[in-house]
């Protein structure tokens, strides 16, 4: 996402922001309806083409969303769907996009309230590790042939009870509604928007055997330091890792071949 469509999003996630931060406001049922309203536009291509047609005037827009989705969903998401329509966007399918990340926001929001943030974080590395590791699980979860209904009853039959109800639901939501993505870059995405909840950068840490909690912590205030932002780690463990350690921020893979950036992660390690 680039030029107009990235300035539209950032701006409807500071409208979304400011929406959510009055704890009155009913996040949960904001990202259902933000989920749907995200189905809507990805099955309605030519409905997408005029709320995105920059040759309409974005009241007209507005006006169009709040004669659709009125009675249909809370002033909220109406609210937050028009501020989406009067921006300008560089392609179409950036809008669906948008909506689709406003709705997980406002679920991981939801998470964050309860205090089950950092558990949904979690829970979100463990199932990909999961997927990544059973061919089987994930041809179910990725077939061309199953239905929608289908992926979505066995997700819940692995999750229901075991995980957070805002993991299930905005897994469900990937998995059944793929809109393209393969499931590894749509789980990665979570990811991030869920430590981004914290502004916090996630940390994929894999070792050859498991860290102590007070590793743990002098890694994270380590890398917090080197890269100016909060970081959550993901953890992993691994035998056969090489130097006993490998950590990967975003695309950045921290090994002997930046050694400098790791001597004070290891020092406190070590200390």
């Amino acid at each position: 996402m680039n030029g107009a469509s990235r300035e539209a999003l950032a701006a409807a996630r500071e409208r979304l922001d400011a929406l959510t931060d009055n704890t009155s406001v009913d996040a949960t049922k904001l990202a259902e309806e933000l989920a749907s309203v995200t189905a809507l536009l990805d099955r309605e291509v030519s409905l997408r083409r005029v709320l995105t047609d920059p040759a309409q005037s974005g009241e007209s827009k507005a006006e169009l969303v709040a004669r659709l989705l009125g009675g249909q969903v809370g002033g909220e998401t109406v609210d937050l769907v028009s501020g989406l329509v009067r921006s300008r966007w560089s392609q179409s399918r950036d809008l669906v996009d948008s909506a689709e990340e406003l709705a997980n926001t406002a679920d991981l929001t939801a998470a964050q309230r309860g205090g089950s943030l950092d558990d949904v974080e979690d829970e979100l590395f463990r199932f990909g590790r999961i997927v990544g590791s059973d061919k089987e699980l994930r041809s179910a979860l990725t077939s061309r042939t199953a239905t929608a209904s289908a992926k979505g009853e066995l997700l819940r039959s692995l999750l229901g009870g075991k995980a957070q109800p805002v993991t299930e639901r905005i897994i469900v939501r990937l998995v059944t509604q793929p809109r393209g993505r393969s499931l590894e870059a749509g789980l990665d995405s979570l990811s991030k928007l869920a430590a981004e909840r914290r502004d916090r950068m996630v940390a994929v840490v894999t070792s050859a055997v498991p860290l102590s909690d007070r590793q743990k912590q002098r890694l994270g205030d380590a890398l917090a330091k080197l890269y100016g932002r909060r970081m959550h780690l993901n953890l992993d463990v691994d035998p056969s890792v090489l130097g006993g350690i490998s950590v990967r921020v975003g695309d950045e893979i921290i090994n002997g071949t930046v050694a400098e950036r790791l001597e004070e992660a290891t020092r406190r390690m070590a200390g």
